[in-house]
Order: structure tokens, then sequence, then C-alpha cells
């Protein structure tokens, strides 16, 4: 039987027909006033359908949408909202006041899943959220960004719990005809369609897009007829455990992408690669310039590079996607020939041991050898960062391994309650919403009264109850639970309490079990009447992973016991409506990582924004945010333990501490009006934190000006003419590997000392080097200058450049610099020469150095 679809779209009346456009722009999940507008035409509808707009109005009966238009009230409202939604569309903003020669300028930015709005299940997680977070700031402030990623066709597993706590997964079909996506079509009105070689297979993709404000995001679909079954299969699920799907997955993603910016005819000077995933993106723009440009392998590659920023998330080496030869092999070898380096080629792209055959392809490695911006996404992830991948430079200290840090930032408007945010543009005026990326509006927060901070909160915090009764009566519901048993659950948590949240993936490093290694003492806290504490659980272990799965089921079999039930909840499917209303409604966030194994984390952001005060590990953001005054640390940065258990009892030992003797104490200290006046202070030390140096506007400023400009401007150097910078740097790195071999610095020469100086001495040092067929103005001599360690390794390092003095006739030079030293103590001195190209906007960090022998 064969079988023509029809879409059958809702049929608005003229008056209420913009409701339509509002619907098919994300910049809903951010305009409250909007949701509140979608909520006033039909409220059971538009929570029934996942809070989607699009759904809802296909589902809001004919007569309700008659009626709606004809209430003057209604059609008014809409009209205040789309003037506000178009006016936010027009306004022109941060990026085309800061940088008006780029206002047509294009920045790539891939990233496998998107955190937009529970109404677009296709994300997993922090790295989701944070790629969505990253759309919307950019959208507010103007940055010209496409973004790129694929449509799942179940997106990520639904969570829910047997009676005995174990974790089940089930996948729910995404319906994309009724949500906010648009399938891109030609001027025939066919479908846009681009072709990825997968060995000798090509597989199609059609392309979607959603309108995040004013930031389109292409998504790409292989869940298409013209594909075998084995390749629609690409874009089935988010995070698959099939290794072989998920090299298709980011082939489509990296490759795919590149050629579906081209056919809709972008053609962006800079990609930002959010994650390794997208790594095979690299090699597409190289073989593209190859083809199309007719540029060499090397020059292609000088291009690439210098206009690739990467970001890497993982802490960890295992985290990194990689793949054995066999299956790049089967994928990807016509890639290395396209590029005329052949596979082994290839393979040493993403290869720390470039000759090691038995290692696989490191898609971080690969990202960070193809990009000169790389960044991790905190200052102590930075710092990891730079000591985990410091092979790929071998030779220079691990400070200067060039992967610096920009730290993770959470979009205010999509996080802050309306409650709060009503309160707060009352006292920080509309200039908040208008130009957020201005951090000093933040000090007005301290105008708010105490009284009205606090009834905000409390406000918060019952919705948050209502909720969480609600979602554990239905829990109870399917698992059979008797009457009574519902009954029970319209007791369960106290709105006066002191409420604790945790809320996040359930994998080994985030120790989800703290709170519970110590029963008799967690007991003790919960069991007191007058000084009551509740703790709110929620998270979702990856489906392969049993000993996460263990630990939620030992915490709901703890929740379970009668000396804990109704003080300890664990809700099911963690997503973004639960998420969103625990870090409104919670009075402390609770994050017990192992240090520094949490890359940066973003939850306690959006918690702080909120008002609720951080219980922390010191690792990830929390090391640069946490102050006396905003919060608790738990651990010290400095302490060091024999295994992971003698750390966990420790660290849980000290989170009971702090709970007794700081937290309990200072929320249950009341004055006359019956809050807690050193707790709201601590309160709004922790919003202005959060607001000023934890936004996405604050991240993405911070990429803009470290990372987005500077590549547009190489991108510009590196093309104009002909490509004629880029063929002189190609044949400069070529002249530079060939004669490197010879550089070495012979002596190095302290004058005027026994072996020791004075503090504020001049310190001259004469260096012997010899460059054979370099020149001066293709290096950079430098000193480099310390305090040495019991190992006679130099730390805290400073640089000094040192300055050509005589030459003889056989590329030998003498060069010269005076030091001063600021400091007593034993120190080491040593000498390096590195390459140097005064003609390229980046400075080259390629892996070539000559120490002092």
């Amino acid at each position: 039987m064969k079988i023509k679809p029809l879409l059958v779209l809702p049929s608005l009346p003229e008056k209420i027909a913009r409701l339509q456009e509002l619907a098919n722009n994300v910049w809903y999940a951010w305009s409250p006033e909007l949701t509140q507008l979608f909520r006033r035409l039909d409220e059971d509808t538009y929570d029934r359908v996942n809070q989607n707009p699009v759904m809802m109005l296909a589902h809001v009966p004919q007569e309700r949408l008659r009626e709606a238009a004809e209430d003057e009230s209604f059609v008014a409202h809409l009209g205040r909202v789309y003037e506000a939604f178009t006016g936010y569309m027009a306004r022109k903003k941060w990026f085309e006041n800061r940088f008006p020669a780029f206002k047509n300028a294009h920045i790539a930015y891939f990233s496998c899943e998107f955190g937009l709005d529970v109404s677009l299940p296709m994300y997993s997680g922090g790295l989701g959220v944070l790629s969505g977070d990253h759309l919307k700031s950019a959208s507010d402030l103007g940055i010209p960004i496409v973004a790129v990623g694929l449509l799942y066709r179940y997106g990520y597993f639904q969570q829910s719990l047997t009676v005995d706590g174990w974790q089940t997964e089930s996948y729910t079909e995404n319906d994309w005809y009724n949500m906010p996506v648009t399938l891109e079509k030609d001027a025939s009105g066919k479908p846009i369609q681009i072709t990825v070689e997968m060995g000798t297979s090509p597989v199609k993709a059609q392309i979607w897009r959603v309108q995040v404000g004013k930031v389109p995001l292409y998504l790409l679909d292989a869940n298409i007829p013209e594909n075998p079954s084995m390749h629609r299969e690409i874009t089935y699920q988010l995070y698959t455990g099939d290794k072989d799907i998920r090299i298709r997955q980011e082939i489509l993603l990296g490759i795919g992408g590149v050629r579906a910016l081209e056919a809709l005819g972008y053609h962006p000077g800079v990609y930002h690669l959010n994650e390794g995933h997208s790594m095979f993106l690299c090699l597409e723009r190289v073989r593209r310039l190859m083809e199309r440009d007719k540029l060499s392998y090397e020059e292609a590659v000088e291009t690439v590079w210098s206009t690739n920023v990467f970001t890497t998330h993982t802490p960890v080496p295992a985290g990194n996607e990689q793949f054995d030869a066999k299956l790049m092999e089967k994928y990807l070898t016509p890639m290395g020939e396209a590029l005329g380096i052949g596979f082994r080629g290839l393979m040493k792209l993403g290869r720390v041991i470039e000759t090691n055959d038995q290692e696989p392809f490191s898609m971080t490695v690969g990202a960070l050898r193809l990009s000169a911006f790389a960044n991790g996404v905190s200052q102590l992830h930075g710092k990891t960062s730079r000591s985990m991948w410091r092979f790929v430079w071998p030779g220079y200290p691990d400070d200067e391994v060039p992967i610096t840090s920009i730290t993770n930032g959470v979009h205010p408007y999509s996080w802050i309650s309306p409650t709060l945010g009503e309160l707060y543009e009352t006292y920080i005026g509309p200039r908040y919403i208008e130009q957020p990326e201005d951090p000093s509006f933040w000090d007005k927060i301290y105008r708010i009264p105490n009284i009205e901070l606090w009834r905000a909160h409390q406000r918060n915090k019952e919705q948050l109850i209502f909720f969480t009764r609600q979602r554990i009566r239905r829990q109870a519901e399917a698992k059979g639970k008797s009457q009574q048993e519902l009954n029970r659950t319209e007791e369960i948590l106290d709105p006066h309490a002191l409420t604790v949240g945790f809320a996040r993936r359930f994998a080994t490093y985030k120790r989800g079990y703290m709170l519970f290694s110590d029963l008799e003492r967690l007991r003790k806290l919960v069991s007191n009447a007058d000084r009551p504490i509740q703790f709110i659980f929620a998270g979702k272990a990856h489906p392969r992973d049993n000993y996460g799965k263990e630990i939620i089921k030992s915490i709901v079999h703890i929740a379970q016991r009668n000396e804990f039930y109704n003080n300890v909840i664990f809700l099911e499917n963690y997503d973004l409506d639960l998420a969103w209303k625990l870090v409104a409604g919670v009075d402390v966030w609770l994050n017990t990582p192992r240090r520094p194994e949490e890359a940066s984390g973003t939850s306690g952001m959006k918690a702080a924004l909120n008002g609720a005060l951080n219980v922390s590990i010191l690792d990830g953001w929390w090391v640069e945010g946490y102050t006396p005054d905003t919060g608790w640390a738990i651990g010290s940065p400095n302490a060091t333990f024999a295994n992971n258990e003698e750390q966990d009892y420790i660290e849980s030992q000290e989170l009971y501490d702090i709970l007794e003797r700081d937290v309990i104490p200072m929320y249950y200290d009341r004055n006359k009006e019956e809050y807690p006046p050193e707790w709201i202070q601590m309160m709004k030390n922790s919003i202005v934190m959060g607001g000023k140096r934890f936004s996405s506007h604050r991240m993405l400023r911070e990429y803009t000006e470290k990372f987005y400009v500077p590549a547009i401007q190489s991108y510009e150097n590196m093309t104009g003419h002909n490509y004629g910078l880029t063929k002189e740097c190609a044949i400069w790195s070529k002249r530079l590997a060939a004669a490197w071999n010879k550089v070495t610095i012979n002596s190095l020469e302290i004058e005027g000392t026994d072996g020791s100086a004075r503090v504020g001495q001049a310190t001259p040092v004469t260096l012997k080097v010899f460059l054979g067929e370099l020149k001066p103005e293709d290096v950079k001599v430098e000193v480099v200058r310390g305090m040495l360690n019991a190992q006679d390794q130099i730390v805290d390092s400073e640089v000094f450049g040192a300055t050509p003095g005589e030459t003889s006739r056989d590329g030998h030079y003498t060069y010269h610099v005076d030091l001063t030293c600021t400091r007593s103590g034993r120190m080491g001195i040593t000498a390096r020469v590195t390459p140097y190209n005064a003609r390229h906007l980046i400075k080259h960090h390629p892996r070539l150095v000559a120490w002092l022998a």
C-alpha cells in the first residue's frame, strides 16, 4: 500500500496568526511573557505537550483559537510580546557595536548535542545545555554564529526506576513536524540534501533548522528513504554505545556539517569545535581548500589551523573520543587519499606518538593539532588539560602548552526564575534585559530588601515542592503503589525546611553516594524537628554504566527507609524542566566530584543566580567562584590522599561538619521578621557572583575577544591576495622543519657572578647559538628562569627574550639579555630557541623547540 504524506497546519485566526511565528523561534525559552501567553491560550494542553508551543497550536481546539482572537486582552498581550520579539530581532547588539568591521562574518559552531528547551529533547546533559546557552547568548550579543548538529530520531533516553530502584531506559520518538524545526528546501520546494562518503558507501542527509533568537541551528538528518537502513540509524540515538555508529555520526557531523553550510550558502571563516566529536570537519576543510582553491596540503593546513577554535571538556584521557585503526580505515581511507597523505598520514594527526601504529585515533589530539585556539572550560581544567596533553607539544613545560581556559557560563534569562526575574528587573532596571553584557548591573542586587528576596525565594521553593509531590505521585502510580502510599505523597517535603539539591549525571567521579557514607550521622541531621533538613536527588546513569545504576538504586533504598522517608527524595527522569525547578527552589546546591575530574560544572552557577548557596568540592568553576561569603568549600586544593577510599571518607566527614556547624545554624538563625539576615546576605553575594562572573554573556565575550575576532582577522589575512600569506607561511614552515635539527644552544654564560646574585641586581646573560640555515628573524631565543624544586626542576618559570649581537659567517650567533632577580632563593636558568614568524597574525607554536643541552 502506497501512502502519500500530507502535513496539516493549524488554522490560526488572522488576529492571532503571529503566534505561529513566535512558536517557531526558541526565543520563547527565555521569554517568560511569551510562555505566559501560551499558557493563557491553553495551559492544560501546553503542559500535556511538554511545553512545546508548535504542538500546542496544533492541538488547541479551533473554537478556543477563535475565542482568543476575539479576546481584546489576549490580542493586546500578543501585540506586546510580538513587539518585544521584533524589537529584539532588530536591535543592534554588542558585537555589531564593538566590531562593526566584521558584521558580515560567520562563525560556525559545531556540537553533537544542544539543550535549548524541554520542548526539544535532543540533549543528554551538561555539554548540550552549555551548547544551548552558547547560542542563546550569541543571539543576545549579536555574535554572528551559525550552529551545526545532528537531528536525533529518539534523542536521549527516558529514565524510570523499578520498584527495587533499578534504572530502566525507554526511547520516545521525536515528532519533528510538530516541533520548532523547519526542513530546509531549495527554490523548487525540494529538501536540500548533502552527501557524505563513508568508505565506499554514500550517505545522504537532509537539513533542518531551529531558529534560536537570531542564531540559526542546522541539524543533519540521515533518517530518510534515500538511505539504506544501516545509514538511517546514524541519527537514531544520541551517544549510542556502538562504535561503528558513533564514528559514522561524527563523520556526518564534521564532514557533512561543512558541506551543509556550503549547500545553504554559508562560507564561515572561523570554525568552533565544541568537544572533539566534530574533529573530522578539519579534514573536510583542508580537502575543500585543496580541491576548490588549489592549495597544497601544507597550505590548506596552515589556513585551517589558524582559523579553528577547539574547546575540550573532558579532564581525564579515557573520556576523550577515540577510534581504532580498523574503524578509521573502513570509513576514512578515501579522505586520506584525497588529502594526499594516505591513511597512515591521516592516522598520525590523531596520535600522540605519530609513529605508534597501535595507538588509536584520538579526536581530541586531532583537534588540538589542527586548531590554533584551544581552551579548557575552567582555570583548573585548563591547567589539567595542559598537563594531560603536553605530549602533543614535546619540549614545552606544562604552563606553556597552548591550551588556555575560558570558564563556562550559563544563560541568565533561561535559568533565573520568573519570580526572581521580576524582582531583579524592578531593582536593576530594564537594561538588565536589554544590555545583559554589562556586569555592573549586578551590584544593584544589594538594593533588594531582604524580606522581598526571601519571600520570592520561598515562593520558588513552594513551587518546587508542589512539582515534586506531583512527580513522586506519578512515579508511585506507575509502580502500582497502594492508595495509602499515594496519599502519603501529598505530605512529602516541608516548604519551611532547609532544602538541599543534588542533580547531575550519575557518573562514578561525581560521587553521588557521598552524603550516604555515614547513615547514622545523616539520620541525626534529618531527625532534628527544630531544624529540619531535606535532600532532593535526581540524575541519570549512562545505560551501560551499571555502577552508576547501583548508586541510584542504593539512594532509592535509603530514601524508602522510615528514618529517611520524606527527608530524602529521588526524582526520576531528570530533564531541563526538572533542572529549572530545582535550581530555582532549593536553598543549597550540593556538588561532590572527585577533584580534578569536574571540568567545570554549570548547575551550581544556575543555582547561584537564583540565590542558592553552593556546598561543593573545590573543583571546576567553584575554584574561581568560592569565597567564604558566597558558599562553602569541601576539602582543600592541596590535600593528598593514600587512595580514593581515604579521600571519600575524609571529604564526606567534612561535608557533615559543614552542614552541622555552618549551614544549618545560619539558615535557622532568624530575626524578629522570621527570616535569616546572614543567610540572605550570602544569597545576594551568590547572585552577584553568578551574574557578574559566570554568565554565558561573559563567556561569549571572552570567546569573541580572545578567539573569534583574532581568528576572523587571521582568515582575512591568510586568504587575501590569493592566499599569499598562507603560501608564504607554508614555505617558511617547510624550510623550518628541514633545518631545525641543526639548531643548538652551545653555551649560556652568566657574567660577573660566582653562582649567586643579589635581589635587584642586573645580571647579564650571554648565549652562543647555532642556527644553521635559519636567520634570527625565523626564531625567538629566550632565557627561562624560575625557582628550583627538590627534583631540580624549574617551577613558576619566567621567560625573557634575548636579542642578537655579534654574527659569524657560518650560522653562529651571540644573544644577550639582562636579568634582574626579584626574589631570593634557589633558582634555575636555561635557554631555548623556538620558531617565530612576524608575518603571521597568530604566533606559531609548532612542536619544535631546541633547549640548552
